[in-house]
């Protein structure tokens, strides 16, 4: 009968220990995968940050860009635009900007004429000095325009007249 006792004595230490095991290897397994997912959350992260785009003259074909302070002034053969607010664009130069357009005429501007501003988005790409710029217009059936332009160049606008 002594013997019996110490058999289950020794069975239910064994129990105890295969749970303690289990235990600290759940634990573990538990750490491991929590600095997985920080690690990849943190270079999740670390890919969008964003970068400023710095003050100066962007140019290319029918297109003037302007950024000064925050905000864009742009100037089209027959229209002219702006962008107010952070001019961000991620590490790969993906930007998405939220501005105005506005159509002009030829010939004099008319006693109470309304001025007919669009909201756009600008979106596009940076890739060193060179952006490609894509205009959309809010609510608009008008064809998407698409600009190549380049950082220190005045572009070349013709103005209606």
């Amino acid at each position: 009968m002594g013997s019996k006792r110490i058999y289950r004595w020794a069975t239910r230490e064994g129990r105890r220990e295969q749970r303690i095991m289990t235990i600290g290897f759940q634990n573990r397994l538990l750490v491991a995968c929590g600095l997985i997912l920080l690690l990849g959350a943190s270079t999740t992260f670390g890919a969008r940050k964003m970068q400023r785009l710095s003050a100066g003259t962007w140019g290319g074909k029918h297109i003037q860009f302007e950024v000064s302070d925050g905000s864009v002034n742009i100037e089209y053969d027959c229209a002219h635009g702006s962008i107010e607010g952070p001019l961000t664009f991620d590490r790969q130069g993906r930007f998405s900007w939220r501005g105005t357009y506005t159509r002009e005429h030829g010939g004099p501007i008319r006693i109470n004429e309304r001025v007919n501003n669009q909201p756009a988005t600008y979106s596009g790409l940076i890739n060193g000095d060179t952006m490609t710029l894509t205009v959309r217009l809010a609510n608009s059936s008008d064809p998407v325009l698409t600009f190549t332009l380049t950082r220190g160049s005045i572009g070349r606008v013709w103005k209606c007249k």
